[in-house]
């Protein structure tokens, strides 16, 4: 089975390029998904409690993902050793989640797009078999961060906590460039499937 990892920046268009991967015929693995499910059970929500209290619940007794997200991606040095307690919690769960969801569709899908913020942090790369990297300018990131109603504090500190972008790039095995159009990308991605699949 073919598994292709999305590597780059916040905001750089992972999911974009994943979309565009689906609508070929590809099946994407969402860790932003599996980590919602992850957060939802018993034994996150309990390790979370102890760690932190009430207050990372929200009004419906589950975790609420901004006011724990306020807490990992505190400053130093408080948020990223919080950060690395949560990853340490659930990274195990949700990688198992993936794996998983990819042996459903082995015997019948060309191949399988990771779309995952931390695949390099999660020690995620090993399971794919090529890494494309979405280059993408930072002031145009930021700019679409700014969009989806984040402060340029919530985009530095999240940036802050991922491998750096010289380093996913290093890994990667192809470079896809999202600064334009997305008929641009477009372009590309159909590219990529064909050196990918035939």
């Amino acid at each position: 089975m073919k598994i292709l990892g999305l590597l780059g920046g916040v905001a750089s268009g992972k999911s974009l390029v994943a979309r565009q991967l689906a609508a070929l015929g590809a099946v994407v693995l969402d860790a932003d998904r599996a980590g919602h499910e992850v957060l939802r059970t018993p034994e996150v929500e309990s390790a979370s409690l102890q760690r932190w209290g009430s207050s990372v619940f929200g009004p419906d007794g589950h975790i609420d993902r901004s006011h724990l997200a306020k807490i990992v991606f505190a400053p130093l040095p408080e948020g990223p050793k919080e950060r690395k307690f949560l990853e340490e919690l659930t990274h195990p769960a949700i990688g198992s989640q993936l794996l998983a969801q990819a042996a459903t569709h082995e015997a019948n899908t060309p191949l399988v797009v990771l779309d995952a913020p931390l695949i390099i942090e999660a020690r995620w790369d090993k399971l794919c078999s090529r890494l494309a990297f979405i280059d993408v300018p930072r002031e145009v990131r930021l700019a679409r961060a700014l969009k989806r109603g984040w402060s340029e504090v919530e985009f530095a500190a999240r940036e802050a906590a991922q491998e750096s972008l010289d380093s996913k790039r290093s890994r990667a095995d192809v470079i896809i460039d999202n600064s334009a159009s997305a008929e641009h990308t477009q372009a590309q991605v159909a590219r990529l499937w064909q050196s990918l699949v035939g």
